[in-house]
């Protein structure tokens, strides 16, 4: 252990640097071929057990199923239709469903990039994307793939009874297979950041990367316990899309540890209440936004939750006010908090077990996960930052992406020469390592001399009895430079004003943090993961 580093929170006063408190984990041999496909397929014992169920139409399929269906498609795929060069990239457009993991698992196996985004998507967004990533074929439905441009091998439509087949091919030669060779170097996925600060941008993430990470979920899987016995059967629902980072890396890691997924094609609160009695679901991860809705809706009465142990929350900050009146209302059910970007291919910072929770002052995202190295540093000055001490949040570990794909520019300004990615989010951590998100440093409200992080005021605002949901954003003034800005969706029957709404928030702030301008609205715009969309309303009010 490094003589300098403090180690109740990893600080190193020398290099002024966080390192993990966490025992590191070895990984392959850089230079050993292996794809995460291969990584997670050697790890998993599922068999009969199922994997994935499609709560929307009810339709299941068992780890052996979806292993014999990953071969025949990787099989077709690279023998029969010879479609597909090793790194060519691969759009994908889809609700989800029982084909949608079979399809990433068999394309990872060959070495093509998977690149999935949201189905709802606007053409002009798509547009943009596949001139990031340059596909040359894309999985879709028959929904969505109107909405693809012509691609070199055209559009395969997943609920065609040509790709069903592909799915069932019983004369296998197993050897024309383990011909491709996939380096651990070479791109696996192109994920879309959401674009709230900016454009939407294509990360590229390693087959490195993504085995790191499941290095770590398996670290977890296999310390988890907290007791000799072992862990139940795990049942997850899937609050979040396979496009996104969390559902992605989520994805790998059912399978990597043999769990069960449950899903909806289109999300809807009282379905997911109605699939966690049904599937028994233990888990979930979840935004903000959802933990709020548990905390406010009457439904979750109509329904038998007592399966559900855990719930972790990402996306956002979340207010102290809603996770105590979550575990009020829940009190069987471990809600923490986690942190990660689609840069670090989600989680870079989690909880070891309640034990961990429960030592974390409220508002934690956790310790650093093992293998990551962290920096706090000052946006003014530069200057890395001992505990205690607010600045923007760098990471650095084998979960950091490639970079952003076509776009030199971006990539250089996120990554350093020294592999530093900078997060653009405003945290420190305390004395014994745990980590606390502020807010995001794009977001910060500029108030005269002072700056405003939005999330606090937001939390004071979810408190309110008849706000049901609230976003503030920066409005420009021209004495002050900003003034914070409140959007507010009312409870039903509420009639609260903005007079009513400035004066409560006045009551609890220092006077420089006031909201000093209040719009009502039916509903905040987020993005699939429970992000604010600040752009959205900030441009509502150019």
């Amino acid at each position: 252990m490094n003589r300098s580093m403090d180690p109740k929170s990893g600080f190193c006063h020398q290099t002024r640097t966080y390192s993990s408190l966490r025992p590191p984990i070895p990984l392959p041999p850089i230079d050993h071929p292996l794809s995460v496909s291969e990584f997670c397929h050697r790890s998993c014992t599922g068999g009969a057990t199922t994997f994935v169920v499609n709560a929307t139409t009810g339709q299941t399929l068992s780890f052996s199923q979806f292993f014999s269906q990953v071969r025949s498609l990787a099989y077709s795929l690279h023998q029969r239709y010879s479609l597909l060069c090793q790194h060519d990239v691969a759009f994908i457009l889809a609700p989800p469903s029982t084909r949608i993991p079979v399809v990433y698992f068999a394309l990872l196996s060959l070495g093509i990039v998977v690149s999935p985004a949201n189905p709802l998507s606007s053409n002009s967004e798509i547009a943009h994307q596949i001139q990031l990533s340059k596909p040359v074929v894309a999985f879709a439905t028959s929904e969505t793939s109107h909405k693809i441009p012509s691609l070199k091998h055209g559009t395969i439509l997943l609920d065609s009874p040509e790709f069903i087949s592909l799915l069932t091919q019983s004369d296998i030669n197993d050897d024309a297979i383990k011909t491709v060779k996939v380096n651990q170097s070479d791109t696996a996925a192109i994920l879309y950041s959401s674009g709230t600060t900016g454009r939407v941008k294509g990360v590229m993430m390693t087959h490195r990367n993504l085995i790191a990470k499941m290095a770590v979920t398996r670290f977890f899987n296999t310390n988890r316990g907290e007791s000799n016995e072992d862990p139940p059967p795990s049942v997850t629902f899937f609050t979040v899309p396979l496009f996104h980072v969390f559902g992605f890396f989520m994805l790998l890691a059912a399978a990597l540890s043999a769990n069960s997924v449950v899903m909806l094609e289109r999300f809807d609160f009282e379905q997911m209440l109605r699939a966690v009695e049904k599937y028994k679901v233990t888990s979930m991860p979840v935004s903000p936004p959802l933990v709020l809705a548990f905390v406010k809706s009457a439904l979750t009465k109509n329904y038998d939750l007592s399966s559900l142990q855990g719930l972790g929350c990402g996306g956002a900050p979340l207010g102290e006010d809603i996770a105590q009146r979550f575990n009020d209302k829940f009190p069987n059910v471990l809600l923490v908090q986690g942190y990660g970007l689609t840069e670090t291919v989600g989680g870079a910072t989690n909880f070891a077990g309640s034990k961990e929770a429960i030592r974390a002052r409220h508002g934690s995202v956790g310790r650093l996960v093992p293998n990551m190295e962290a920096k706090i540093v000052d946006p003014q000055t530069g200057e890395a930052l001992p505990p205690g001490q607010t600045g923007e949040l760098w990471l650095r570990g084998p979960i950091v992406m490639k970079g952003y794909v076509g776009d030199e520019k971006a990539t250089a300004e996120t990554l350093d020469s020294e592999g530093w990615l900078k997060t653009g989010d405003i945290c420190y951590f305390d004395s014994q390592g745990f980590l606390y998100i502020v807010d995001r440093l794009k977001e910060l409200i500029k108030y005269k001399a002072y700056q405003v992080p939005p999330a606090e005021l937001e939390h004071l605002l979810h408190s309110h009895p008849e706000i049901a949901d609230a976003a503030v954003i920066p409005y420009p003034d021209e004495e002050a430079g900003q003034i914070p800005m409140a959007y507010v969706v009312r409870n039903t029957g509420s009639n609260i004003t903005e007079t009513q709404v400035m004066d409560f928030i006045a009551e609890h702030v220092a006077p420089y943090k006031k909201i000093r301008r209040v719009a009502f609205i039916n509903s905040i715009p987020k993005s699939p993961s429970g992000k604010i969309l600040r752009k959205e309303l900030q441009s509502a009010v150019a």
